[in-house]
């Protein structure tokens, strides 16, 4: 299933309950440095707009006291300076640059191999920042609009206009493209002045890569499908970057990696989703601090966000599971009725495992290419958690109904339950004495346990796990 199409139709299910906010609890109060060390949470607060943009930080002192040395090393070996390094709460790999903050995420440290390659990602997000890559393709993208409204008012024509942007914005790719081999090529010499091996910045692009590979292959999909080029990409894909990178003189000069100095710095991390955004356990949703569970039919599999949880079958499939933001007053039949548009069809009340719920239908033909659509509301106390259920494809009518069983586990955890729950942690171990198939058992996956493991650790082959003095594994 293309990812392309998923985020259209989580667009579609987040447009049809757009009141629904975040797995988060309603009205928690922003961190403050102060509310911070009073509850146990760290000290690292970013700017409101900032974190509404990129998420919260980590709140693991060491962890970012590390990045940021690394990070200032590598500003030093670039002649700059201004700029914070903060690592982010989220276990998706990625990195960010945002005003003077460059940002890598829990997901990002846990993929890499050591210190050489964090510099060469924290390189790549300065060297956007130190050319102004962000403004540049603002001005760039608004020439390309008032282009095309020119075009279509001395024409008098909308396709002319359409056409214009059209082509403004393949150029446009075309130039973020350019950005990141410039990006690439200024990383290369900061990490290298720095004193880390240039091959560093090589490898990361290929950590990426297999990362990429590996959730397509979860996600069903071929798993070279982020190696095809293609003129709508804004970034080159893997292959036209180490290629270019290959090319450079530095790209091969000699340095320091420290693994051993990185590693100790990420063992015991979390590379699980923070405890206030619930966790995934298979095709279960757990949430320790709201204290709720549902699970997905067989053949779906769950994503986790700050605006929700999808849960996905290839068949086109899907689920959204979010909660309100503010509590709702009266039966929910009534708010599903009034709240909704457009309105339900066949609403009707239930019980849910001792809880007040409610159940409609999206009126077929409201949207194009829609099949079957449900809403399912459930009380949970204070508050309201809701499905949105979509299925389109051959075997729509049986798909909802699993769905709609789904959403009937939904129920309340006990305390006890909230608290043995607890995040998914990297260490740091030896092989010595295992098979590679024991270690991969004991990554806490259904599925694909050695694949993730091989990537984890950048190998190529389960051989190659057992020649290596320490390795890193996923433990509950």
């Amino acid at each position: 299933m293309e990812v392309r199409r998923i985020l259209a139709l989580v667009a579609f299910l987040a447009g049809v309950v757009a009141s629904i906010g975040a797995c988060t609890p309603a009205g928690a109060p922003p961190v403050t440095a102060a509310s911070a060390a009073a509850t146990g949470r760290g000290t690292i607060v970013l700017p409101r707009e900032i974190e509404k943009l990129v998420g919260p930080a980590d709140q693991h002192a060491a962890l970012q006291a590390y990045v940021d040395r690394v990070g200032q090393r590598v500003v030093a070996a670039a002649g700059v300076g201004g700029f914070r390094f903060v690592v982010l709460d989220s276990p998706v790999a990625n990195a960010h640059a945002v005003q003077s903050y460059i940002f890598v995420t829990r997901g990002l440290l846990a993929l890499l191999e050591n210190e050489a390659e964090l510099a060469a990602a924290i390189g790549h997000e300065l060297g956007h920042l130190v050319r102004r890559h962000a403004a540049q393709r603002a001005r760039v993208r608004q020439t390309v609009l008032d282009a095309a409204v020119e075009a279509a008012a001395t024409s008098g024509s909308v396709t002319v206009g359409r056409a214009v942007a059209q082509d403004g914005l393949l150029a446009l790719r075309r130039y973020s493209r350019e950005q990141e081999f410039e990006a690439d090529r200024l990383a290369l010499g900061y990490i290298v002045k720095a004193g880390y091996r240039g091959d560093a910045m090589a490898s990361l692009i290929d950590r990426l890569r297999r990362q990429s590979a590996l959730e397509a292959q979860i996600m069903g999909e071929a798993p070279d499908i982020g190696d095809r080029p293609s003129a709508a990409s804004t970034h080159p894909v893997p292959v036209e970057r180490t290629s270019a990178i290959a090319a450079l003189p530095l790209a091969n000069a000699p340095g320091e990696s420290n693994e051993k100095g990185y590693f100790a710095a990420i063992d015991g991390m979390s590379v699980d989703d923070p405890p206030s955004e619930g966790f995934i356990r298979g095709r279960s949703f757990l949430h320790p601090t709201l204290r709720l569970s549902f699970t997905a039919p067989p053949g779906f599999r769950l994503f986790n966000d700050s605006d929700g949880v999808v849960a996905v079958n290839r068949d086109r499939s899907l689920m959204l599971f979010s909660c309100l933001p503010t509590p709702v007053s009266g039966p929910l039949d009534d708010w599903m009725r009034n709240k909704l548009k457009p309105t339900p069809t066949d609403i009707q009340t239930l019980e849910i495992n001792g809880s007040e719920a409610a159940m409609g239908a999206r009126p077929r033909g409201s949207d194009t290419g829609l099949g079957q659509a449900r809403y399912v509301a459930i009380r949970d106390g204070n508050r309201v958690c809701n499905f949105a259920l979509v299925s389109e494809g051959a075997d729509q009518d049986r798909q909802i109904e699993a769905m709609i069983r789904a959403a009937r586990t939904f129920r309340t955890l006990t305390p006890a339950e909230a608290a043995a729950l607890q995040p998914y942690r990297l260490r740091i171990v030896s092989p010595a004495g295992s098979t590679p198939a024991q270690l991969a058992a004991r990554m806490p996956y259904p599925d694909l346990r050695m694949e993730r493991l091989l990537v984890l650790n950048a190998a190529q082959m389960p051989a190659d796990l057992g020649s290596r003095s320490e390795i890193k594994i996923v433990q509950p």
